[in-house]
């Protein structure tokens, strides 16, 4: 396992310590202080967030604020704040289930090599079909190493530009109850992963492929057989509908949408997978991943990483501009060149109107570093399949706008702090 205070990713940058302490849900309709929370004030005071944060309930609106002070030793302290929290709140979480996938798919990993050491995350690993809903990935030598189907390739895939078919391999590769089980056992009973990235029914998604690991040569490492979950997990919140209307193989439906038998992770889990991946020793009781210190280094990485920062050749495309898939500062700019000493280990999510990031900053040069996540839901005509989608209208801006905000207040906050030990001096 890591060392304690090893991830002091960009040096010492701060000096106060804080409990970490999550405040209670914060209601519309109040101006607090800003040393009382300093995420109600933000929101409320800054221009650019007020269109959805006065109407945050139609935005369905929840954010994490996790501010990050460390003591002389470089130890990290948390203090979290919330603004309408809700586990109950149900949103489409889409790609923030990779980050569970990549632990569950990495720790399992392991567990296999004590069966056989020579299984690595650069074993090819091809996937068969025994199934409805289901595709092959045959074997294949590697020509290229950043192409091949291994689960390091797929891994870094997912977490580099959210690639769905890379989730498709490991979610097969896990099996639908395995997932269950072993996030029940730590800690998180109520979270559904259920479903592939495909238009597969419920039914199809509890099956799962057969898959072989392969070395190099082609000689067979190890052997899954196609998989079954016997029943599958209730609905943690019930029935959920959404919207008036939805369209579906090209045809409107003029009923609320169903998504009682999606996948379900509240935010508050998706943080504290992010928190737990990035600080796995400062985390006190929380359930432990059997996951290794090179597996850690591995998922800082890439969740870090630009496409272009990966050496991967199909990332040096345009499409995969230089602040791809950073909404909680950037937005989605194109144009916008990655802010110097600032780095931005995030996973997000975007499907169904629902637009979320979950992110750590840190920042050497101006002593800042803080967690953000943030979820909101931008369907003005409650259609839901019809790609009417106010995201770069109002979803990707706001998100933009929420993380320079506080970045700013940190970064504001750190100086003062600096001023202030100088003077000491």
């Amino acid at each position: 396992m890591l060392k304690r205070g090893r991830l002091m990713l960009w040096g010492v940058l701060g000096c106060v310590s804080a409990n970490f302490n999550a405040s209670p849900t914060n209601q519309l309709g109040r101006t607090p202080s800003l040393a009382a929370n300093p995420l109600d004030s933000l929101l409320y005071n800054t221009p650019a967030l007020s269109p959805v944060v006065n109407k945050a309930e139609q935005y369905e609106l929840q954010v994490i604020y996790t501010r990050i002070q460390r003591n002389a030793q470089g130890k990290p302290r948390f203090q979290q704040f919330t603004y309408r929290l809700n586990d109950k709140a149900y949103f489409n979480p889409a790609s923030l289930v990779k980050l569970p996938i990549a632990l569950l798919s990495l720790e399992k990993l392991n567990a296999l090599r004590r069966q056989v050491p020579a299984l690595s995350r650069q074993s090819i690993m091809a996937t068969g079909v025994a199934g409805r809903c289901q595709t092959a990935v045959p074997f294949a030598a590697p020509a290229d190493t950043s192409n091949t189907a291994t689960l390091g390739n797929y891994i870094k895939r997912m977490l580099l530009v959210s690639d769905n078919q890379a989730y498709n391999r490991l979610y097969e590769f896990l099996g639908q109850q395995y997932i269950h089980q072993r996030l029940a056992k730590a800690g998180y009973p109520s979270v559904r992963i259920v479903r592939r990235f495909a238009p597969c029914d419920t039914a199809a998604n509890r099956y799962t492929n057969p898959i072989t690991f392969y070395d190099a040569t082609g000689k067979q490492l190890y052997h899954q057989p196609a998989v079954c979950n016997p029943a599958a997990p209730k609905p943690p919140l019930g029935r959920i509908v959404k919207g008036r209307g939805y369209y579906q193989a090209g045809k409107y439906v003029p009923l609320p949408y169903d998504f009682t038998t999606a996948n379900y992770l509240p935010l508050r889990v998706v943080d504290e997978l992010l928190r737990y991946t990035l600080f796995p020793d400062e985390q006190g009781t929380a359930p432990s991943f059997a996951l290794t210190d090179t597996d850690y280094a591995f998922l800082r990485k890439y969740l870090g990483s630009t496409p272009a920062e990966s050496g991967i050749r199909r990332y040096a495309s345009p499409d995969f501009y230089p602040a791809y898939k950073k909404y909680l500062f950037y937005g989605r700019q194109r144009s916008a060149q990655p802010q110097g000493g600032l780095r931005i280990y995030n996973i997000v999510g975007m499907s169904h109107g629902y637009l979320a990031d979950c992110a750590y900053f840190a920042d050497q040069q101006a002593g800042v570093e803080f967690m953000l996540s943030a979820i909101l839901y931008v369907n003005r005509d409650r259609i839901l399949n019809d790609g009417q989608y106010e995201y770069t209208s109002v979803g990707l801006p706001f998100l933009q706008a929420l993380g320079q905000t506080i970045y700013q207040f940190e970064a504001d906050h750190a100086r003062t702090n600096l001023k202030t030990e100088r003077n000491k001096q």
